[in-house]
């Protein structure tokens, strides 16, 4: 289970960050900033919090509530253009930063889920999975993860045929199909196949 060694090792404020939603063929890159301060963390709350990933989704839900009210938490997203304009590395940067940017705090240092320092403007040290072990990395995945859950179904309610309700974006068969009928939307990510193979003159670009 993740724990706050990290966070007090590196001492000041601290905040983890985390992103949801790199691997997707549509839909924004989600990321949280949480600062958790232990004393003000119910023990039933942090012994609940673990990489978003391991919990079911119903769960997630209250957990992330329950964070944004016993901890400061900043939230950022990246277009599916922007991923298409940048990259979805340098996407994934632009969000964490915007997350950091959105903190009511400015935190002195950020541990960072994976292996590529983001510029935030302070200290950042990256944890290769954070989320399984830096207590507020796991809080930041959990807050992202729900957020982007959230934003894709209300994107499938405008967009329905995709399967986004379930598959949040990713490359399912379901959303392979939707594509086959109903073409590519604004929210499809342009420079991943099998998007990009698609955008011939003769495909229907639709919704």
């Amino acid at each position: 289970m993740p724990d706050y060694r990290l966070e007090m090792e590196l001492g000041g404020l601290v905040c983890g960050i985390d992103e949801v939603g790199r691997g997707p063929w549509a839909g924004p890159v989600v990321a949280a900033a949480v600062i958790i301060d232990p004393a003000r963390l119910p023990h039933d709350l942090r012994d609940a919090i673990d990489d978003s990933k391991k919990i079911p989704a119903a769960r997630r839900a209250a957990l992330a509530a329950a964070i944004a009210a016993h901890a400061l938490v900043g939230v950022g997203a990246a277009s599916a253009g922007e991923v298409d304009r940048h990259n979805v590395l340098q996407a994934t940067f632009i969000a964490m930063a915007r997350a950091l940017a959105r903190l009511p705090a400015r935190p002195d240092a950020a541990l960072v889920d994976g292996n590529r320092a983001p510029p935030l403007g302070c200290r950042v040290v990256t944890v290769v999975e954070g989320d399984a072990l830096s207590l507020s990395i796991a809080a930041a995945s959990i807050v992202a993860k729900v957020l982007r859950d959230g934003m894709m179904a209300r994107l499938a309610l405008r967009h329905p045929g995709y399967g986004w309700e379930t598959n949040v974006g990713y490359g399912t068969e379901a959303h392979r199909a939707g594509l086959s009928r109903f073409g590519v939307t604004r929210h499809h990510r342009r420079s991943f196949a099998p998007i990009s193979q698609m955008l011939s003159p003769e495909t229907r670009l639709t919704r």
